[in-house]
Order: C-alpha cells, then sequence, then structure tokens
C-alpha cells in the first residue's frame, strides 16, 4: 500500500509538472510576481518533500484499523489530492488561454485546497496524530502559495 500511496502522489505530481514545465519558462518568468515569491528552483524540492511525506501520512492512516473515521480522512486525503492535482493545469496552463480569469479560478481552487487539507489533518488527527501532524508543513505550504497565486492574479489583473 505504501507503494501505492507514493505512485498516486506521484501521477499527481507528473500533471503538474507537465501543465508547469514549458509555462515556467513561458508566461510566467515575464509574469509580475509578489515581492515574497521565492526563485524558482525552490518549488521542485519542496513539493518532492510534501508529496513523499503526503504518500507517507496516507499510508499510515491506511493501516489503521478499518473504520468510519479511517474512510472519511482517506476521502477527504483524496478529495484534496485531486485539487491539487487541478490547480497547476489550472493556473500555468490555463493562463495562456483565459488569461486573468485562470488566475482568479486557480484561486479559489487553492483556497478550497487548503481548506480540504485542514479538514484532512483534522480527520487524520481522529485516527493517527502523526499523520496528521506530517501534513501540516503541507497546508503552511499551501497557504503561502495562495497568497503567491492571489498576487500574480491581482497583478495580471
Amino acid at each position: 500500500m505504501l507503494a501505492a500511496s507514493v505512485a498516486l502522489v506521484a501521477l499527481v505530481a507528473a500533471l503538474g509538472t507537465l501543465a508547469t514545465t514549458s509555462n515556467v519558462e513561458g508566461w510566467y518568468a515575464a509574469a509580475d510576481k509578489p515581492v515574497w515569491t521565492p526563485p524558482d528552483w525552490v518549488f521542485g524540492p519542496v513539493w518532492s518533500i510534501l508529496y513523499l511525506a503526503m504518500a507517507y501520512a496516507a499510508w499510515r492512516v491506511w493501516l489503521t484499523p478499518d473504520s468510519r473515521a479511517r474512510t472519511t480522512a482517506l476521502v477527504l486525503y483524496l478529495v484534496q489530492l485531486v485539487l491539487n492535482g487541478v490547480w497547476s493545469p489550472l493556473f500555468f496552463a490555463g493562463y495562456p488561454i483565459w488569461g486573468a480569469a485562470a488566475l482568479w479560478a486557480a484561486s479559489v481552487v487553492i483556497v478550497v485546497l487548503a481548506v480540504t487539507i485542514l479538514a484532512t489533518i483534522v480527520a487524520f488527527h481522529r485516527v493517527d496524530k502523526s499523520a496528521a501532524y506530517i501534513l501540516v508543513p503541507y497546508l503552511a505550504w499551501v497557504l503561502y502559495a495562495s497568497t503567491l497565486n492571489l498576487g500574480v492574479a491581482a497583478l495580471a489583473t
């Protein structure tokens, strides 16, 4: 199951990378960004660590005895993973097609993602406290990324 958990986040990461790669050197390189935007090279290592942590946390929850709490936690985890997977294509690949509207739509998605991650953390805490704590840096990063997304959207409007 650990391999399946890693494979699932690897799939989401790969989809995000496909949507991101050509656009980071394209429109995003030329876009106005908030002053708190880190260098582009920071994103890859941070996301790699977060995805591995997410997979490990989900695996820990999967290992707990079957219960309604475990099912709820894993469903919330999958929902946040889908939202995570939707964000990169919408933000990076959507901008050349829909302009600033894609950035604002991505802002909505990332805020909903942050709320869903928080709900996942609460649900994980009921099943495996360590798994919940493992997701806290992920929530912190997504909240930070939310400010970047909103900043880019505001500057593009």
